[in-house]
C-alpha cells in the first residue's frame, strides 16, 4: 500500500513538474533548430520590395545575409522587432555588416510600411505574395530567421521570437568558424 502511494506521489510530482516547465517556458526562440537546408545553397529568393525594387539573393554572395520572416500583426513579430533595428544599428557600423532583410509572410505592404513608420528599421522588406519563399525554407510560422554567409550556404535556422543579444552572439559565432 505504502509502494502504490509513493508511486503515484512520484508521479504526481513529476507531471507538477513538467507543468511547471511548461507554463513558466517563455517562448524564446529555437536557436539552431535543424532543417534539411543547414549547410546547403540558400534556396533561391527573386522578388521585389515593398518598395518596387528587385531582389535576388543569388546577388547578395560576399555579404552575410539574416532573413527575418514576420508579420505586422504576429506578437512575437512586433515583441522580437525593437531586438532586430538594436542589431540593425550595431551592424551598420562594421565593415563587414549583415544585410537585414525582412520577408513579409501574409501582409499587406501598406500595413507593413505603417508598422516601420512608427517602429523603426529601415532595412529592405521582401515580398512573398504567394508564400514560395516561406516554403523554400520550410518556414511554419513567423517569426523565423535564418542566417546565410558570403558564400550562399544557410548556417543557422532560429524559430520563434528573437531574444536580444541572440544575433549578435550567433553572428560572432558563425563569423569566428568561418575565418578558421
Amino acid at each position: 500500500m505504502k509502494a502504490a502511494r509513493l508511486g503515484a506521489l512520484i508521479s504526481a510530482l513529476v507531471l507538477a513538474a513538467l507543468v511547471a516547465v511548461l507554463v513558466v517556458s517563455d517562448g524564446e526562440s529555437d536557436i539552431g533548430a535543424r532543417s534539411p537546408l543547414l549547410g546547403q545553397p540558400a534556396p533561391a529568393v527573386n522578388t521585389t520590395t515593398i518598395d518596387d525594387q528587385t531582389f535576388d539573393l543569388a546577388r547578395r554572395k560576399g555579404s552575410w545575409v539574416v532573413l527575418n520572416f514576420f508579420n505586422s500583426t504576429c506578437v512575437p513579430c512586433i515583441a522580437e522587432h525593437p531586438t532586430l533595428v538594436e542589431f540593425a544599428r550595431g551592424e551598420s557600423t562594421r565593415a563587414d555588416g549583415v544585410e537585414l532583410y525582412t520577408v513579409v509572410n501574409d501582409d499587406a505592404d501598406a500595413a507593413v510600411r505603417d508598422f516601420f513608420a512608427v517602429n523603426g528599421g529601415d532595412w529592405p522588406k521582401l515580398r512573398d505574395a504567394d508564400g514560395a519563399i516561406a516554403v523554400a525554407f520550410g518556414v511554419a510560422k513567423v517569426p523565423e530567421t535564418w542566417i546565410i554567409d558570403p558564400n550562399g550556404f544557410v548556417r543557422l535556422r532560429i524559430i520563434g521570437q528573437l531574444a536580444g543579444g541572440v544575433l549578435e552572439s550567433q553572428m560572432t559565432r558563425l563569423r569566428e568558424a568561418s575565418s578558421s
